[in-house]
């Protein structure tokens, strides 16, 4: 029986949750949950650049790690509280495809600087005496300014397929934002292009980034087993702990979301409202509380504020 085919102009996002009861509810907790998410991820890099003990590597490329969690967590939860707020659940074409190409590029981004601050790790561990030069400024600014290029230009080649469907079964899409799997769920033109491409990307996207960290991580496994002093295999793994904890976090999420087929629309969506909301707020809170660094850091700010507040007044 064939289909019946419908030239989109907008599309209607059903959010969450369709059940009317729990909306109010849904509302206050994404909401709390962004203004962590924002304060969290703005404190970060402030943090960093008021602290000259955390101008390293680590803390610079942890900076854009939280520029990037902020970006894509606004691009998607922003819609969930404006249908609440307006009541109105409708998204323009274009807004749906500008939406999918900046979550993709800003969840890209944050894939490949967590791979740049797992070869920052290999290299402080299994290179220590010529960390320095080997992270110097200028390979910093490298290694971010490409994470940040490829992150935007590696989802070009999707969007293009994407806007060239040319007609949708239903308007209506079963997420909380425009991803591409719903939107190719709900296409009626031929979309076996689109999907290998999909395949195809997935490892670039998330198998390519997961093999280059596991590869450092084999390094500098080995490395710190190499250790005499169980004091100095602490303190080695220790520096690793909290970017350890968070890729774990994130490729396990990761992989549930989308390299999992047919895991059922529900448990895609609560996968990625964790890929989008849970996320961003653990990042910062593993790398404050696991690290003495930045708890230090920030203690220093704070007397610093309070001392320039009391000679002012």
């Amino acid at each position: 029986m064939k289909q019946n085919q419908t030239i989109i102009t907008y599309f209607i996002i059903t959010g969450i949750s369709d059940v009317p009861e729990i909306q109010a509810l849904i509302f206050v907790l994404v909401l709390l949950i962004y203004l962590i998410i924002l304060v969290g991820n703005m404190g970060l890099p402030l943090l960093v650049s008021l602290d000259s003990s955390l101008h390293t590597p680590m803390y610079f490329f942890l900076a854009n790690l939280s520029i990037a969690d902020m970006a894509y967590s606004t691009v998607t939860l922003h819609k969930i509280l404006l249908m609440f707020i307006t009541g109105d659940n409708t998204m323009l074409y274009l807004a749906c495809m500008v939406q999918f190409y900046l979550f993709a590029s800003f969840s890209g981004h944050g894939l490949f600087i967590l791979t740049v601050m797992s070869y920052d790790r290999y290299v402080a561990v299994c290179r220590p005496m010529n960390y320095h030069i080997i992270m110097n400024l200028k390979i910093c600014l490298l290694l971010a300014s490409f994470c940040w290029i490829f992150g935007f230009i590696q989802v070009i080649p999707y969007l293009c397929l994407i806007v060239r469907i040319s007609c949708y079964s239903s308007n209506m899409i079963d997420h909380f934002f425009c991803d591409l799997v719903p939107l190719i769920n709900i296409s009626c033109s031929d979309v076996t292009l689109l999907s290998l491409n999909f395949i195809q990307g997935l490892s670039i996207y998330i198998i390519t980034p997961f093999l280059l960290t596991f590869i450092s991580y084999v390094f500098i496994i080995s490395a710190i087993m190499k250790i005499r002093s169980s004091f100095g295999r602490r303190k080695a793994f220790y520096t690793c702990s909290s970017h350890l904890t968070v890729i774990t976090l994130l490729y396990t999420t990761l992989i549930l979301q989308y390299a999992i087929p047919n895991n059922g629309l529900g448990s895609k969506k609560l996968f990625s409202l964790f890929n989008t909301a849970m996320v961003p707020i653990l990042n910062p809170l593993i790398y404050s509380l696991k690290n003495k660094d930045v708890k230090s850091a920030f203690i220093k700010v704070i007397r610093k504020w309070k001392v320039e507040s009391f000679t002012v007044t």
